[in-house]
């Protein structure tokens, strides 16, 4: 008998009246029972006595019991019966247990939400998986124990999927990872992985991935699966629910990536969204030496049903850095709309980014035949005179509509305006003694992004055969506008990188357009129409993914000096994509693919070399793979092995010159395995480890003269060892530890300079407690604790190096009101 009149759903409420409101209805629930649920652990494990019967009812003692949220269709469930629930289970094992042979599985909606996913077998239709899409919000699969990693991200075109069954290596980091780590920004998530690492921008402080050995820019980062939205250079993570990496090249699944980075593996931002449990949490911060800052959470669903959220995110944070004489302020404000009907979903995001670096800690450039000592892990060689300040406005609006049970059209558009401005100085170190000179750069740049989606996702049988078909098209219109003050080499002051001093800002300089009104650059404009199908065989255990893009790119481009036109091109390009995964058993899935990466030509950069703003046709890419991923209901591990054929840029310089000259040269193979395990494999204990080794090596070079060699930028491995502790006996309270090993890397394709291998070693602990009917959340974290002075990465294009951060201590406070 359903227990609720609601022809759509039940809503059990995460509280004390609404668990009341259960036992009214169902009137099975003793109070012996209501008082085995831990309202304030709701990811923990915990003694659960359900006796057999109506499997709708014992679904509601559970969500009851647990103090969660619990959505699904009384009808589906007519008639089921539950052999009930005894022992020790996690919220999602315990709802496995019950919907065990019943063709349902549960999706989790929220920190504290799940919802009944129908799995229908019957009459051959077709088996989804725990998971759905409402609106552009991910409705994902429950979290592996521990809630660091979720089981499902959104992969483009292919919609939402469980990450087990897709035949592509991805990973989704979620909101409490963010938290419990105080990960500030994208870059402190992504380190997570052991495919990842970070560096600084060109001549700026922006983050520059690498993955998989290949450099991903933060403009090409995606937000709900678009490109060109989200703020370029930084991203910050207090609006931030999901950080999705996928990794290998992916110019099917999201299609070209606005600046032609990313063939290593992209990275989709999912934005908070208001759950059906209210969200207010305000957070109070303090990061070394003198950083303090703030964050408010406000989320709130109400109308009829639930169907109208709102969700804000406010936060601002500045003052010294752990670095000498550099200090940060950074400032956000984002806001989350969102409707969700019985068929019609729509979501809004606006957001307002600004970041504000003053004497940040330059790149260094070794510009001799050896590589300076790395300097204290403190000191800091810029200049008193130098800045950066990056300024972003953006939004987004998407919508989705079911047709019927088994299609569902979807779109969306987006944009953004950039404003960026800085006084940068490097420093060119010509020995060990740390002699070097001191460059100099001023560059205004503006840039406006249009973007937009629009696509048809559905599902259906042939025979024994299913098919899940998408169809979508997508659209980026950019345009950049930019201009420098620079120095002649010839005019770069003395200087020393371990007794650096001032000098006065440049006056004798040259210009690049002009710097109160920036000309244009480049105008680019990507255009792509994607197909898809996934076939499933033999229960679904055999899915064979079939897919093609074609995908137009016109870019012009002026030199920013003269105006002159540089490049003016319109290619169109196919790329296929074949997936293959074979399930079987249980928690075992095989998978291999063959995808391609398609990416606009580089520009040659605007400083340090003879062809400055030279812009190159578009490159093409194709990476192998083939893997085996596990799956427990408490934690899950990965094993791939890859190959990436990529064109190769790189800056080559002659004997004795400061000027290189910027150049798409020969091929570039990356070759890697890698291992990957992550959730809860022991009770109280949460792993993120991962281990990757790779092997890259250069073809068809200029006259052959580096052939044969590693690439630039690439380690030869990449370790982290991630832990996360309950202190038995002192509920709500944990310790973290991670260590990050990465080897030595080469400066140049010559091969004749390179970093050495480096280890960081993080900790931390926090302590959750119930204080006056309010939920508080205490956080200490301390980065690079040996306080180890380190080079972490070389350029993969500009033979740069960028040092590793300080020793720097978070703490935090967090009250749930």
């Amino acid at each position: 008998m359903p227990l609720s009149p609601h022809p759509l759903s039940h809503r059990i409420g995460s509280n004390i009246k609404a668990m009341s409101l259960a036992v009214a209805l169902t009137g099975m629930l003793p109070s012996h029972m209501l008082l085995a649920a831990d309202l304030t652990q709701p990811s923990g494990m915990r003694s659960y006595a359900i006796e057999p019967g109506a499997l709708s009812d014992a679904l509601a003692q559970l969500a009851a019991m647990a103090g969660v949220q619990l959505s699904f269709d009384s009808g589906l469930l007519d008639g089921r019966n539950s052999s009930g629930l005894h022992g020790e289970y996690s919220i999602s094992a315990g709802f496995a247990e019950l919907l065990k042979g019943s063709g349902y599985t549960v999706a989790s909606a929220g920190s504290n939400g799940y919802t009944v996913v129908a799995q229908p077998n019957a009459g051959g239709a077709m088996e989804l998986g725990a998971t759905m899409i409402e609106g552009d919000q991910v409705v994902q699969g429950d979290a592996y124990a521990g809630g660091q990693v979720a089981r499902s991200a959104r992969l483009g075109v292919l919609g939402t999927q469980e990450i087990k069954d897709v035949p592509f290596s991805v990973v989704s980091y979620t909101a409490k990872t963010i938290a419990d780590q105080q990960a500030r920004t994208l870059g402190d998530v992504l380190l997570n992985d052991a495919s990842v690492r970070q560096s600084a921008g060109f001549g700026n402080f922006s983050q520059v991935f690498t993955i998989r050995g290949l450099p991903l820019q933060t403009d090409d980062i995606a937000f709900n699966g678009m490109y060109g939205v989200l703020p370029r250079q930084i991203i910050t993570t207090e609006a931030v629910e999901r950080v999705e990496l996928f990794k290998g090249p992916n110019a099917f699944v999201n299609g070209v990536s606005p600046q032609g980075s990313g063939i290593g593996g992209s990275v989709n931002i999912v934005p908070k969204r208001a759950e059906d449990v209210s969200t207010r949490s305000i957070s109070l911060d303090y990061t070394s030496d003198s950083q303090a800052g703030g964050h408010l959470d406000l989320g709130e669903r109400f109308g009829e049903d639930n169907r109208f959220g709102a969700r804000i995110n406010l936060a601002e944070h500045g003052g010294d850095t752990a670095i000498d004489d550099e200090t940060k302020r950074s400032q956000l404000i984002a806001v989350a709309l969102d409707y969700r009907g019985d068929r019609l979903r729509l979501s809004t995001d606006f957001g307002y980014q600004k970041e504000r670096i003053n004497q940040g800690r330059s790149v260094v450039y070794p510009n001799g035949t050896s590589v300076p000592h790395v300097p204290s892990a403190k000191d800091n060689y810029a200049q008193d005179w130098t800045w950066s300040q990056l300024e972003d406005t953006y939004g987004m609006l998407n919508g989705e509509y079911d047709l019927n049970d088994n299609w569902t059209a979807y779109a969306g558009m987006g944009a953004k305006h950039t404003r960026e401005n800085g006084v940068y100085s490097s420093l060119y170190v010509s020995n060990q003694t740390g002699a070097a000179r001191t460059g100099f750069l001023y560059s205004p740049h503006d840039e406006d992004n249009k973007s937009a989606i629009a696509g048809l996702n559905g599902h259906f049988t042939t025979g024994p055969i299913t098919h899940q078909m998408n169809f979508g098209l997508s659209g980026i219109w950019g345009e950049q506008r930019s201009s420098y003050e620079a120095i002649l080499v010839a005019n770069r002051q003395p200087n020393n990188l371990y007794n650096p001093v001032q000098v006065p800002r440049p006056s004798t300089t040259y210009f690049g357009s002009d710097i109160h009104d920036p000309r244009i650059v480049g105008k680019n404009r990507v255009k792509s129409a994607a197909m898809s199908d996934t076939l499933g065989f033999v229960d679904d255990r055999v899915l064979l993914t079939l897919g093609v893009r074609r995908q137009t790119i016109e870019v012009d481009a002026w030199n920013t000096a003269s105006g002159v036109r540089n490049a003016n091109y319109d290619e169109s390009i196919t790329t296929p994509v074949y997936g293959l995964v074979i399930k079987p058993w249980e928690h075992v899935s095989f998978y291999a693919n063959r995808i391609e990466g398609l990416a606009q030509g580089p520009t040659a950069p605007s400083g340090g070399v003879t062809n400055i703003g030279e812009v190159f046709p578009p490159r093409r890419s194709k990476q192998t793979e083939a893997g085996v991923k596990l799956d427990w209901d408490s934690y899950g591990a990965t094993f791939g092995v890859y190959r990436i054929e990529q064109p190769n840029s790189a800056t080559t310089f002659r004997p004795g010159s400061t000027l290189g000259t910027f150049s798409v040269d020969g091929e570039q193979i990356n070759k890697g395995v890698e291992l990957n395990l992550f959730g809860e494999p022991v009770e109280g204990l949460r792993l993120l480890a991962g281990a990757t080794w790779m092997d890259t090596e250069l073809k068809k070079t200029s006259n052959g003269l580096t052939d044969g060699n590693r690439a630039a930028g690439v380690p030869r491995f990449q370790y982290n060892l991630g832990a996360d502790w309950d202190i038995p006996g002192l509920k709500g309270a944990a310790l973290s530890g991670r260590m990050l090993r990465t080897g030595g890397e080469y400066i140049h394709a010559e091969n004749t300079l390179s970093i050495p291998a480096w280890t960081r070693v993080d900790l931390g602990a926090r302590y959750g407690f119930k204080a006056d009917d309010k939920y508080i959340t205490l956080r200490a974290n301390v980065e690079n604790v040996a306080n180890k002075a380190y080079w972490a990465s070389a350029s993969t294009a500009n033979n740069y190096l960028t040092q590793g951060e300080p020793r720097t201590l978070k703490v935090s406070a967090t009250v749930d009101f």
